[in-house]
């Protein structure tokens, strides 16, 4: 491929990580803007959070030795959950971060994800991932692959138009094409990633000091979830949000949407939006194949 037409193609693969909490679900997420608090999902009191006590509302469950406890067993208990249940799901996720201080605009695109695991019989299935995007339409029509282990760890991607949509490109995950327009690389991207980004750096900002948690019973699109949100006041290191907003589907028991803020700019300002992910439409465990990670599969558009 000339280097002219290489350094034109632009891939954004669109998933998610975060700085602290997981991910996920909303009307199809029209964004916060440059800051404010998020107003998309309804939230309530909390009467009954799944797996934890009755609790007055907005406080933090349980007796603990630190406000991260209780989270920190709901993420223990997801992951382990997600690990012996969950081999695979498709979504459509809505995408929004901030990248070298500007908010991108807002992303949707359709994903397959299929987990890291061993089958006996079969060996080890490495962590897999399609993404479709969706919108806006400069994007639409661009598909990506990424599969452990396979194309040299490369992505396999094509671009959309006359001239572009003719390449199949493969890229490091984390080179500055295909790390353009994105916060993170590929292979950080799925719910079961998220809850070990989670659980790390939970336990890394419990170890630095106090900060604030509370539960609440939330609504995101028709699906009810228990919201967490944590809060730092103080601006210092480790920490890398000022707040968090992790949503976990109760019927599913899978984060699907996460928000973060960086803190005001001025004094008395609204808090920063810095990343907001959402799934929506989650169909866990249907089955995927090598087939649906495979760039030749004629349902695909790959030149």
């Amino acid at each position: 491929m000339r280097t002219g037409a290489r350094a034109r193609f632009l891939v954004i693969w669109g998933l998610v990580v975060t700085a602290s909490s997981l991910v996920s679900a909303t009307s199809f997420a029209q964004g916060t803007g440059d800051a404010g608090a998020d107003p998309k999902p309804t939230t309530e009191p909390v009467l009954r959070v799944s797996r934890t006590p009755d609790v007055a509302p907005g406080t933090n469950p349980g007796r603990d030795s630190h406000p991260l406890d209780p989270a920190l067993r709901l993420a223990y208990d997801g992951l382990a959950s997600m690990q012996r249940q969950v081999h695979d799901y498709t979504a459509t996720l809505v995408k929004r971060e901030r990248v070298d201080g500007s908010l991108q605009d807002e992303e949707h695109m359709h994903v397959k994800i299929r987990n890291a695991r061993n089958v006996p019989g079969q060996g080890q299935v490495p962590f897999s991932i399609y993404v479709r995007f969706l919108s806006p339409r400069s994007f639409a029509g661009r598909e990506v692959i990424w599969v452990e282990g396979a194309n040299e760890n490369k992505l396999v991607a094509h671009d959309t138009g006359l001239i572009r949509g003719n390449f199949r490109v493969s890229l490091d995950p984390e080179g500055g094409l295909a790390m353009r327009g994105n916060r993170y690389p590929i292979f950080e991207a799925g719910i079961e990633n998220l809850v070990v980004k989670l659980i790390e750096k939970a336990e890394r900002d419990r170890a630095a000091g106090d900060c604030h948690v509370a539960f609440y019973n939330a609504k995101v699109e028709d699906r009810d979830c228990t919201m967490i949100e944590v809060r730092h006041d103080e601006r210092r290191n480790p920490y890398d949000f000022h707040i968090a907003k992790v949503y976990i589907d109760k019927q599913l028991g899978v984060p699907i949407r996460y928000v973060a803020y960086s803190w005001p700019r001025q004094p008395g300002g609204q808090p920063v939006l810095e990343e907001e992910y959402t799934y929506v439409n989650i169909r866990l465990n249907v089955g995927l194949t090598d087939r649906d990670f495979d760039p030749d599969n004629p349902s695909y558009a790959f030149p």
